[in-house]
């Protein structure tokens, strides 16, 4: 690995061991645990990123930021008794490159180590700048067909979820984790949706790669841009569920809505030997 560059470095936030990223645009932070971005923030807007402040710490799970799913998201295709959501965000990720490019955006790679009956390969790469690109590429090292599903799952960090709208999901179709059904979406996405007010928990198919998620009590519109995807989740547990989760304020669900760019679902991506798969996103954000 090349020394850290120019605007990198170590530092503890949050009580978690972080790498600090200073642009001419942005800071961010990145846990190496689960190769986890816990913070974005360009210049002018408050962080676009929101980690609860009762997180467990490493080697626990962190809840927040963008954990990565793989090489399952949720228990799709597991026993009852497999790791939620599988094991890269609960292992330390090596980083294998960072350099620092002419305009001052700052690039990291990482890699997750191969794991027994897991016969894929993972790499990550991350640009901090004006915008926020993140990638992972599965490569299938084993010599039989591999079903994949994953998520980045990330936590945008709102002023008040009560108010938050997403817009690009009008007429989808989704599945719906909470009765089990399939749905059709009518306009934005809302908590107030009629249909069942106050939470989310679904996967939307069949999506285009454009999503706004508008704050407007933060005044700000928070944009997502997928690759790689034809899915994607909502989700915020609403008062009772966060009640429910140890590592949340009770009223933790207040202040994010995430937005997860899946191949989840229906969405399973089929690997054959030798064959790559990447997922992406670009996180970008403007005033309202």
């Amino acid at each position: 690995m090349n020394a850290l560059a120019e605007g990198v470095a170590r530092e503890t936030w949050q009580g978690i061991d972080v790498l600090r990223v200073e642009t001419p645009f942005s800071v961010a932070r990145l846990s190496l645990h689960g190769a986890q971005l816990l913070s974005f923030v360009p210049t002018g807007f408050d962080d676009l990123l929101w980690v609860s402040p009762t997180s467990a710490l490493p080697p626990k799970a962190i809840r927040g930021g963008v954990p990565v799913c793989w090489p399952y998201f949720g228990r799709q295709g597991q026993p009852d008794d497999a790791l939620q959501h599988g094991h890269a965000r609960v292992s330390r990720w090596p980083l294998t490159d960072v350099k620092r490019e002419a305009d001052g955006t700052v690039v990291l790679k990482l890699a997750l180590p191969l794991r027994d009956g897991v016969p894929l390969e993972l790499q990550m790469s991350i640009h901090v700048g004006r915008e926020l690109r993140q990638s992972i590429d599965s490569l299938h090292r084993g010599d039989a067909p591999y079903r994949l599903t994953q998520a980045l799952h990330t936590y945008f960090r709102v002023a008040d979820a009560t108010q938050a709208t997403v817009s690009g999901l009008d007429g989808l179709r989704y599945d719906d984790k909470y009765d089990g059904g399939t749905h059709v979406q009518d306009g934005d996405w809302s908590l107030h949706d009629p249909r069942d007010p106050g939470r989310s928990d679904r996967i939307y198919a069949g999506t285009g790669h454009r999503f706004d998620l508008h704050d407007p009590a933060g005044g700000r519109r928070m944009r997502l841009d997928t690759f790689g995807s034809r899915s994607l989740v909502v989700w915020n547990p609403g008062a009772a569920g966060a009640a429910g989760i140890a590592d949340m304020p009770d009223d933790g669900w207040r202040g994010f809505v995430c937005l997860e760019a899946a191949n989840a679902g229906e969405d399973a991506i089929e690997l054959e030997p030798g064959q790559r798969h990447r997922l992406s996103q670009v996180i970008s954000v403007s005033a309202l």
